[in-house]
C-alpha cells in the first residue's frame, strides 16, 4: 500500500514565545521552525510499517511558507520516499488543512494517511477528523498501536477506563498520539540523500478549493505570572500563613 503521512511546520516549543504587539499572533521572527512532534512520530509510524513490508511508497505532505521544505526534508531523512509542499503564506486553520490535504489525498490515491492526533501550537485536534469526514472513510485517533494487515487495521487507543482496540477498514485516517513510538534521528548520510529526494512544490491556489480560513485569531494574552510557592517547616507554620496570609479558614 501507499502511505500518506501529513506533518505541520510549527515554532519551536521549547523556545521562549514573545506576542506580536497587536497580540493577534507569535512574533516568529527570530525563531526556528520544527516539525510538529505528534506529526514526526506519524512519519516514524509510517517508515516502519515501510520497512517491515506492510507500504511500498512513504509521501509526507504538508501546508504551509515556503520554508516549511525544511520540515519536509527532515521527514525525508527519516525514511518518507518524497514530499509535497501546499505553498500557504497566511494563515491556516484545521477546516481549511483538511480541505487541502483532501484533494492531496484524492491526486495520491493513497490507501492509508497518518498524521500526529495534533499540533502543538494551536492544540485544535481537529485536522484528522475533518479529512476524514471530508474524504467520507474511516478513522482511528489517538493511536497507540497499529497492526496493518490485508485491507484494515486494528488500532489501540487509550481511553479513560484503559484500552480501545478498533478495527477500520483502508483507506483510512489514523492520528498518533505519544506512545505509539520513538522517532528515530537520522544520521549525516540520511540527512545528505533527503536533499536530493523529490520536494514537489505547489500553491494552493492551484488545488481549486475555498482558501479562507473560517476561524480568526481575535488576540493572544500571555500567562500571568504567579507567586511562587515557599517551603514551610511545619503543620503550625501552614496554618498560620492559610490563616493570615491567604485568609481561607
Amino acid at each position: 500500500m501507499d502511505i500518506l503521512v501529513c506533518v505541520k511546520s510549527v515554532l519551536d516549543y521549547e523556545a521562549p514565545i514573545r506576542l506580536l504587539e497587536n497580540q493577534c499572533g507569535v512574533d516568529s521572527r527570530l525563531m526556528k521552525s520544527v516539525i510538529n512532534p505528534y506529526d514526526e512520530i506519524a512519519v516514524e509510524e509510517a517508515v516502519r510499517l515501510k520497512e517491515s513490508g506492510h507500504a511500498h511508497e512513504v509521501v509526507a505532505v504538508t501546508i504551509g511558507p515556503k520554508k516549511a521544505q525544511s520540515q519536509l526534508r527532515h521527514a525525508m531523512a527519516m525514511g518518507v520516499d518524497r514530499g509535497i509542499l501546499v505553498v500557504c503564506e497566511g494563515y491556516v486553520d484545521s477546516d481549511l488543512a483538511a480541505r487541502a490535504l483532501a484533494v492531496v489525498c484524492a491526486q495520491e490515491a493513497c490507501d492509508l494517511i497518518l498524521m500526529g492526533k495534533q499540533a502543538v501550537d494551536s492544540n485544535a485536534n481537529q485536522t484528522g477528523q475533518l479529512l476524514a469526514a471530508k474524504l467520507n472513510i474511516p478513522q482511528a485517533c489517538f493511536a497507540s498501536k497499529i497492526d496493518v494487515n490485508r485491507g484494515f487495521a486494528i488500532v489501540e487507543r487509550e481511553v479513560d477506563g484503559g484500552v480501545e482496540t478498533v478495527k477500520v477498514t483502508l483507506p483510512a485516517v489514523i492520528t498518533a498520539d505519544l506512545k505509539l513510538n520513538s522517532p528515530r534521528r537520522p544520521d549525516l548520510g540520511s540527512i545528505i540523500k533527503a536533499k536530493k529526494r523529490l520536494l514537489k512544490i505547489v500553491g494552493i491556489d492551484d488545488l481549486g478549493i475555498d482558501i479562507k480560513a473560517k476561524t480568526k485569531i481575535i488576540r493572544m494574552i500571555p500567562p500571568s505570572w504567579q507567586r511562587r510557592g515557599q517551603q514551610l517547616q511545619s503543620v503550625q507554620e501552614l496554618v498560620n500563613v492559610l490563616r493570615q496570609e491567604a485568609n481561607v479558614i
